[in-house]
Parts: C-alpha cells; structure tokens; sequence
C-alpha cells in the first residue's frame, strides 16, 4: 500500500522527465544522421529504369556512331569519306564531302555522347537534326515503311534521341552530374529545337 502511495505521489507524478544531454547524446544524433544518410544513398542506387537507359543508350548510341564511322572513316564496310562526299553531292549538297563530314561527325559525336550520356540534350540534337535532312531530302517521298524507302527508320531513331533527352540518361551516365542529367521538358525542347534548326540551316544551304 505505501509503495501504490509513492507512485501516485503529486510531486512525482507531476515532475517533468529530463533527458539527457551532453557528448553521449550528440554522438548518438551523429550515428543516427550517418545512418540516415547511408538508407538515402542505397535508395539512389541505380535502378532497372537506369539499367533499361543504359542497355538502350549503349546500343542505340553505339549503332549511330558506328553510322557515323562508315562515313568518316570507311569502317564497318562504309564507303569513306570521299565516295559519301559524292553522294551527297548527288543529292544537292555542295560541297558533297563537307556535308558529308558533318552528316557523319554528327552521327559519330552524337551516338557516343549518347552512349555513356554525355552532353545527352546536344548528343540528341544532333542525331534528330541528321534524321530530319535525311527525311526531307531522301527518304520522305517514298512513305512510311523502310521496305519502299521510307521514313521509319528515321523516324525510329528522331523518337528515341527525343525521348532520352526527355526521360533523361538515368544515373548510370556522365550527365547525372549536371542538371540537365534529370531530362525533362526543357531538355527535350532543346534537342528538338536545336536539331530542327541545324536541320533548317543545311536545308537552305
């Protein structure tokens, strides 16, 4: 009975609780800090979304720069330089084998840019703007379907470059360093614009 009368004692029960403080508690704040930050860092561990972007930018960015290469350099069983040159001088680009050192600087830059996701705004622009030359110029009066001439392999590769610039590289990429490493809306206008301009450009050349 005496020990239920301390218990409920007024002063006892009205008495504030204290907490400790001093070096044991602030290192006790510190811990739990470091272990915050830790759970944030392994929850920004790179995910299947940036394992997808990689798998996608790696093989779409290195099949363009390998475009690129067969151009430029004759690799890949390309033409070179030279023959490319007088390609293009045949479809009224003059000087052939300057625009076609651009065409193929163009794909070659912009597929490796894309591949390890550097500059990925510009890397795509670069690419849409080769792809809408190609369509005005050789492949938009033959329709839709590759198999007649047509556009869809263009049009292919102008979504994809749009849509990484978009989404953005993921993090497994040189640009999530940056800002413009997130994609989105400005992002994605920029490459369009950029690549619409450039195209409109060579067009009235």
């Amino acid at each position: 009975m005496s020990i239920k009368r301390i218990l409920n004692h007024p002063a006892l029960s009205a008495r504030p609780v204290t907490r400790p403080t001093g070096p044991h508690t602030n290192t006790g704040t510190a811990a739990g800090n470091t272990a915050a930050t830790a759970a944030t860092a392994a929850t920004a561990s790179a995910t299947a979304a940036d394992c997808g972007l990689l798998l996608l930018r790696l093989t779409f960015g290195l099949l363009m720069a390998g475009h690129g290469a067969q151009k430029l350099f004759g690799l890949f069983g390309g033409h070179g330089l030279t023959a490319t040159g007088k390609g293009f001088a045949a479809l009224g680009y003059h000087p052939g084998k300057l625009f076609a050192a651009m065409c193929g600087l163009s794909e070659f830059l912009g597929g490796l840019g894309l591949a390890v996701g550097l500059l990925t705004p510009l890397a795509a622009a670069a690419l849409i703007g080769v792809m809408i030359n190609a369509m005005a110029t050789v492949t938009g009066a033959h329709g839709l379907w590759d198999t007649d001439g047509g556009v869809e392999y263009n049009v292919c590769i102008t979504v994809v470059a749009l849509a990484v610039a978009a989404i953005g590289p993921g993090r497994l990429a040189v640009d999530r360093f940056f800002r413009w490493g997130t994609g989105g809306w400005p992002q994605a206008a920029f490459a369009l614009g950029l690549g619409g301009l450039g195209a409109a450009i060579t067009l009235s050349l």
